[in-house]
């Protein structure tokens, strides 16, 4: 840990934020995304849904650290260490937990009819997981980019990385756009009762070839996914024009921006999924469903 800022350095001319962080709102978000991981974790053992750890569980978990880095720089603005935690991990953090949806609502084309879906609930999940994956990735190769590049000393250019972690994030916005849209054309075929195709040996080993039923808890998980889904969109458009704007544009200088549209945004979509659990509302016996 550093022991004090360097001889030269000022506040406002070599602050690399542009701001000092929030103490406040920082051990308030640490709050908030620590009794997730709690709550995430707990449910995910009780319901044994394992897969929620990689998944709900690790996005909450890289939220702390990077709010973590975050509340370390309110101290020592002066420090690159904290910051480049928290540019690395907040930028990442979202991205498993689009994994979870992508996870939920296979399951529920599998309680209401693949027939209605272009691709099978097996298909499905792992296509979309996979653009995930890769949108991880991308932006954590350009969060390692942007966080250890130094003119001064290694002759890397900053910017390098900020624009490889713009592609992932406009990559991740591809990719929930496509997820809605794909979404959305399944509701309406169920609804309206119009399948894509006839019942396959695909569908009947991967998912329901008659109608099923919208239960009361399918809607309101439904709901959930929306909203969340909604949130973690408006996140990847700020982040998306932040990241446009450059390292000392006035957008990713503004704290109030990253405060509301980053954080909160990520905040309100997994607690969504710690209220309206895929536990109770998805991954549950049909027969149990279907009798409320």
């Amino acid at each position: 840990m550093s022991s004090g800022p360097p001889p030269d350095f000022d506040v406002v001319r070599d602050n690399i934020y542009g701001y000092i962080p929030s103490k406040g709102v920082a051990i308030t978000m640490i709050t908030l995304f620590g009794l997730s991981t709690i709550l995430h974790t707990g449910q995910a053992v009780y319901r044994k849904m394992w897969w929620l750890f990689p998944t709900a569980v690790l996005c909450a978990a890289l939220e702390i650290l990077g709010w973590a880095g975050r509340l370390w720089s309110h101290s020592e603005v002066w420090n690159i260490t904290p910051f480049q935690i928290q540019i690395c991990c907040t930028i990442v953090a979202p991205t498993p937990l689009l994994a979870a949806t992508f996870v939920i609502f296979g399951e529920i084309i599998k309680r209401l009819g693949s027939i209605y879906s272009r691709l099978t609930p097996g298909r499905y999940t792992a296509l979309f997981c996979t653009f995930d994956v890769i949108s991880l990735v991308v932006q954590g190769v350009g969060g390692g980019l942007a966080a250890t590049a130094d003119p001064a000393t290694n002759g890397r250019d900053p910017n390098t990385g900020g624009n490889v972690m713009l592609g992932g994030i406009i990559f991740q916005l591809v990719v929930i756009v496509a997820f809605c849209f794909c979404a959305l054309e399944f509701m309406i075929r169920f609804l309206n009762d119009k399948p894509l195709r006839a019942p396959s040996r695909a569908d009947e080993k991967h998912g329901s070839t008659e109608r099923g039923q919208l239960t009361g808890k399918l809607k309101v998980m439904l709901f959930a996914l929306a909203l969340s889904t909604i949130f973690l969109f408006i996140r990847a458009v700020y982040r998306t024009i932040e990241l446009s704007d450059g390292w000392t544009g006035r957008i990713i200088r503004t704290e109030v921006y990253f405060n509301v549209l980053d954080g909160a945004m990520v905040v309100l979509a997994l607690y969504i999924l710690n209220i309206v659990h895929p536990g109770w509302f998805v991954f549950t016996p049909v027969k149990s469903e279907e009798s409320e």
